[in-house]
């Protein structure tokens, strides 16, 4: 067998963990520890940070050391152990306002390092606009207590991590007893496990590029494994041996059975009781389930969550909102730009100052309808209003046909079919371990595993505004693999931009709840939803929707065999014959959301 961290496997995956970005100080004071804190051992930590001085310098060795003074008009930077119902601590920076409190309190939780110049610059500003902030390091890792569990102490199991600190904060001296959370992805999940906990003092939530499952949007994406991207996260751990086991743990649940289910805060949006104000980018691999907490929340969460939700959609990356109208190799007009900071501290002001800063008289949705760039009249690039998502639409089919076409017509051939060679052990290439929309996917595109599915050239503009749906029909040599389903724009000079893709695993195609191999050659129903769109395909432009059944190292190539799915990946990889039909019997096809 081939470890998951053997370097046999490294051609597929150029890994660093990105610089996490945030918010988050001014002057320090001392660490400091709540009643019934334990220092830890100060020989130990020599000891370890000796080790890791004399091998190389790494971002943990940064972080333990004193941290910069930075000059951040007035805020105090405190560090703080907060207290645990177990007796752990979880480390914390606190940033208090200049001026006499109390203070409403905004936290944010992450596994992230907090200690970063930006983060802390962050963290000042919006202490600045009059409240206590604290950025809060998940148990386990960097210098909080405890061991790593992912997500599991943050939930509403025997530990409640953010529980417990929501209700410290909002207990002390210098707190108003109003709490406040905020922050994007892994601080977004946190966010879904908190609001489920009900802690008396929790006002309302700010949420960016957030998840619900961390089946369906963050460890098993359509089925598929990730484990290079999620290595990564021994640098965060105090003990690195507790993300090896965690990850461990996952491979020993490959179904959507309890294990995960226990962790999918959309099974419990009826616990969820504040107000929420989230956003969604169109380039997010978990825009699905920033879009269905709003939902979620506003429909089906407690009396103060139903009809208090609002909902921004905008042409953004993962975790990119503050790069404003740059996207990717994209420029959108500066319009597309959401403040996020400065709007955040609006909806903050309403619901924890009781300030009527208007943010209620919004419409609850607002969502950028993406379009043709550098095109003098080109529709679209505009912000559109809604009372819910998606706005009204009809479901029109885009069918596959001979020669890489796809038209609304449905095929007429009584035998057509397209295949392709599924290699694991020599993959197509995604650079990247998030989504590279806003690129050109040409370069994918045109690798020899990759097949494209292009319309005519548009006469008209055409809008797609929902969510995409693949209903294929399909054939594979192998017992199990994927297939990866991607739209794109393609501009007339022959640029295709990614708008959207999603990977699915073939042995959940009948639900993620169970697996079920294939037989060899036997065509089979392939369905499952693609992803969430905003855009105008302008005319003169085609669409393009591209198959494939690998793209490493975004996605971990499928071994192929069938066998059981475990941490080390298999040294007998099946390469496989993949075919897709688009004949009369068998019509593949996408089903667009069209808005008239």
């Amino acid at each position: 067998m081939i470890g998951r961290n053997d370097g046999a496997r490294s051609f597929w995956y150029s890994i660093k963990l990105s610089e996490s970005t945030g918010i988050g100080t001014t002057k320090q004071e001392d660490f400091k520890l709540s009643e019934n804190s334990t220092p830890k051992n100060p020989s130990l930590t020599v000891l370890v940070l000796a080790v890791w001085l004399f091998a190389f310098l790494t971002i943990r060795d940064i972080c333990a050391q004193d941290l910069p003074t930075l000059d951040l008009g007035g805020v105090i930077e405190q560090r703080q152990m907060i207290p645990m119902r177990d007796g752990k601590h979880l480390f914390a920076l606190l940033y208090m306002p200049p001026g006499d409190g109390p203070w409403p309190v905004l936290f944010e939780q992450r596994y992230a390092d907090i200690q970063g110049e930006g983060t802390r610059r962050s963290a000042a500003r919006l202490a600045q606009a009059g409240y206590v902030v604290a950025m809060v390091n998940y148990r386990g890792t960097w210098k909080s207590e405890g061991t790593w569990v992912g997500y599991r102490a943050l939930g509403w199991g025997e530990l409640k991590d953010g529980y417990d600190t929501c209700e410290w904060l909002a207990t002390e001296k210098w707190s108003t007893g109003k709490v406040g959370t905020f922050g994007s992805s892994q601080a977004g999940y946190a966010q879904n496990f908190l609001a489920i906990t009900q802690p008396p003092h929790l006002t309302a939530q700010y949420m960016v590029d957030t998840g619900l499952s961390l089946f369906h949007e963050g460890y098993r994406i359509g089925g598929t494994t990730r484990p290079e991207r999620f290595k990564a996260l021994r640098q965060v751990c105090r003990n690195p041996q507790d993300n090896d086991r965690l990850m461990q743990e996952w491979f020993e649940h490959p179904t959507y059975d309890e294990y995960w289910q226990d962790e999918d805060c959309s099974r419990y949006f009826s616990k969820m009781n504040v107000p929420c104000f989230t956003i969604g980018s169109w380039y997010d691999f978990m825009n699905q389930g920033s879009i269905d907490s709003f939902r979620g929340r506003q429909t089906q969460g407690g009396q103060n969550s139903r009809g208090y939700q609002q909902l921004v959609i905008g042409p953004w990356l993962h975790g990119r909102l503050n790069k404003g109208h740059q996207v990717g190799q994209l420029t959108y007009p500066k319009e597309a730009a959401w403040p996020e900071v400065d709007h955040m501290v609006r909806w903050f002001d309403y619901w924890l100052k009781g300030k009527d800063t208007g943010v209620m008289s919004e419409p609850p949705v607002r969502y950028f309808v993406m379009g043709a760039l550098n095109e003098q009249d080109a529709p679209g690039n505009i912000w559109r209003e809604a009372k819910d998502f998606p706005p009204d639409h009809q479901m029109q089919s885009f069918y596959f046909q001979t020669s890489g076409r796809l038209s609304n017509e449905s095929p007429g051939d009584e035998s057509a079919w397209t295949s392709w060679i599924s290699d694991p052990r020599a993959p197509c290439e995604i650079p990247g371990t998030s989504f590279p929309g806003a690129h050109d996917a040409q370069g994918f595109e045109t690798q020899s595993q990759v097949r494209t599915f292009t319309t005519e050239v548009l006469s008209h503009p055409i809008e797609w505004t929902g969510r995409i749906r693949a209903e294929l029909f399909f054939s594979s040599t192998a017992k199990d693999t994927d297939i990866i389903v991607r739209v794109s724009d393609v501009y007339p000079d022959g640029r295709s931009i990614l708008i959207v893709d999603y990977p699915q695993r073939l042995r959940y195609r009948q639900g993620f709840d169970k697996e079920v191999l294939l037989t060899p050659n036997e065509i089979v129903p392939v369905d499952f939803d693609v992803g969430w769109i905003s855009q105008i395909f302008n005319k003169g432009h085609r669409i393009r929707v591209t198959i494939a059944s690998t793209g490493a190292p975004l996605y971990e190539p499928n071994p192929q065999t069938g066998a059981k799915e475990t941490i080390d990946w298999p040294n007998d990889p099946v390469v496989a014959t993949n075919t897709i039909y688009h004949n009369r019997r068998h019509a593949s096809k996408i089903m667009a959301p069209i808005r008239p």
